[in-house]
């Protein structure tokens, strides 16, 4: 994720496994039977690290480990009519933490056996070197189904380095990040990093969604998860992943965060003066999305700022939130190799009541787009305690998520800002101008005659100048705030459309800071 996240792939966290490793005397399997595993494994000491690489293992740097490849004839699941093949991921390189990965058969949980002659080296030097070593394990999983073609296993998910995991809609490339869980981002002291230790797989039957399970364990918590898979498929965009956490804590933790999503922002319309580069836009994701109980969304563009900056948005009844990319033509990026516009959306849907809490938005300056800088998840407001147990259902969907133009409320397009006032003029440093389009929905069928009205509120600077014009015959609508800012805190910038008092747009949300 962010700077401090980098840490998560170059420590090793290696755990007792929870159920039996071998596989001629496999254990019972069941969700409630690891629940009670890892509540019971919450009343014992954390394990340190127990086990190093071998050197063959550890001396891998990155174009190294991008040559070992798994052999698709070697995929788990090949040998029947099955929608779901497995696939592993070799350790080495950042990745120096094994995984159990197991099959769940007649209720009983039994190993899936992966070894060095499931991998192409593509050198034989590399290939005799891992063939002499004891093998270690891997380092992840990822699911392959037919997502965008009927005769070809696409990769769909995969889980690799702690908690982390990714997704794909139909046509999609991968960009941001999904986490099991998020302890202590860039508050004081240390961010924990809990991992997923082992991987419980289900063969589900032909035409089913794939359930799966997975342990998680960290130095303050312990906790059992479920997820059921139903990919994309001719029918859908989006792959569709729930998920179940229970969660037991061995600690008390200063911020617990739930359905974490991580992604990265280094500029668009927004912030392009800053970077010398020929690409318009440069980004996994564009904006947070929130819907709150009573209907209403918010869209909060993203921002790569001077310094870290912190969001927390209040919600008692979180309908939704996520981390979207909007612009979906190549003219947006202009990247032939990177292709941004393929990146998919993520949006995170409470199953059930999360309670009281807040969707906190991490934004982190960056200088690379290798780097994660934007991180989004619910914090919920009740504190959290050594002994606690919680237990939260969310629903996942990756895919492109445009919005709907026929939508009840008209969507934020994009968002630009700039040097303020008049052009041909001169103006004051002090004055910014930012420009917002609105599509779609309720303004598509108002003409020029009957403009929407403007409600605009700004935290740290004073509105001088709104206006609101048609700029286009497919509805869309321009807002162009003129705000002056005299001092050095963060502005805080809210505007959407109303007619006849009624919001006919999402709620444009923005933080600017000044450069330091």
């Amino acid at each position: 994720m962010m700077a401090s996240s980098l840490a998560l792939l170059t420590t090793t966290a290696l755990v007792t496994p929870v159920f039996a490793q071998d596989s001629t005397t496999p254990e019972a399997f069941s969700f409630d039977a690891l629940t009670a595993r890892m509540q019971e494994r919450a009343g014992q000491p954390y394990e340190p690290p127990a086990e190093k690489l071998p050197e063959s293992f550890s001396g891998f740097d990155y174009d190294g480990y991008r040559r070992i490849q798994y052999r698709p004839d070697h995929s788990k699941w090949a040998d029947d009519d099955s929608a779901f093949r497995i696939q592993a991921f070799h350790m080495g390189w950042l990745f120096k933490e094994s995984v159990g990965v197991f099959e769940v058969k007649d209720g009983k949980a039994v190993p899936m056996d992966f070894g060095a002659a499931d991998f192409d080296y593509h050198e034989p030097g590399v290939e005799e070197k891992v063939a002499a070593d004891p093998w270690p394990g891997v380092a992840g999983f990822r699911i392959n189904a037919h997502i965008n073609t009927p005769d070809v296993f696409d990769e769909v998910v995969s889980f690799l380095g702690a908690s982390y995991f990714r997704a794909l809609g139909r046509g999609n490339l991968y960009g941001l990040s999904a986490r099991g869980l998020v302890l202590n981002s860039w508050v004081e002291g240390p961010e924990e990093f809990p991992r997923f230790s082992e991987f419980y797989l289900v063969r589900p039957a032909k035409g089913e969604p794939m359930e799966f399970y997975a342990a998680l364990e960290g130095p303050s918590v312990t906790g059992a998860y479920k997820f059921v898979l139903t990919p994309a498929s001719e029918e859908t965009q989006e792959t569709i992943i729930e998920v179940t956490a229970r969660l037991n804590f061995r600690a008390d933790v200063k911020e617990l965060g739930i359905a974490p999503l991580t992604s990265m922002f280094l500029y668009a319309d927004n912030n392009r003066s800053a970077f010398d580069d020929y690409r318009p836009q440069v980004h996994d994701s564009d904006g947070l999305m929130l819907e709150d109980g009573t209907g209403q969304t918010y869209w909060r563009a993203l921002n790569n700022p001077p310094e870290p900056a912190n969001s927390y948005f209040q919600q008692d009844a979180l309908a939704a939130f996520g981390l979207y990319q909007r612009n979906r033509d190549f003219d947006d990026y202009q990247d032939a190799g990177a292709h941004y516009e393929l990146r998919p959306s993520l949006r995170v849907e409470p199953i059930g009541s999360w309670g009281p809490g807040a969707v906190r938005l991490i934004e982190i300056p960056s200088k690379l787009e290798a780097e994660d800088n934007i991180g989004a998840f619910f914090v919920p407001s009740e504190p959290v305690k050594a002994g606690d147990k919680r237990e939260f259902s969310y629903r996942l969907r990756w895919g492109d998520l445009n919005p709907d133009p026929a939508g009840g409320l008209a969507y934020v397009e994009d968002t630009r800002g700039g040097r303020g006032g008049v052009s041909g003029v001169a103006n004051a440093d002090t004055l910014r101008k930012f420009v917002i389009d609105f599509k779609g929905g309720p303004l598509t069928t108002l003409d020029e005659k009957t403009p929407p009205d403007i409600v605009a509120d700004i935290v740290g600077g004073t509105l001088k100048v709104s206006t609101v014009s048609r700029i286009t015959d497919d509805g869309i609508w321009r807002l162009v705030l003129d705000v002056e800012i005299t001092g050095t805190e963060p502005v805080e910038l809210k505007a959407f459309l109303t007619r006849q008092g009624r919001p006919v747009t999402e709620t444009w949300l923005y933080q600017w800071r000044a450069a330091a």
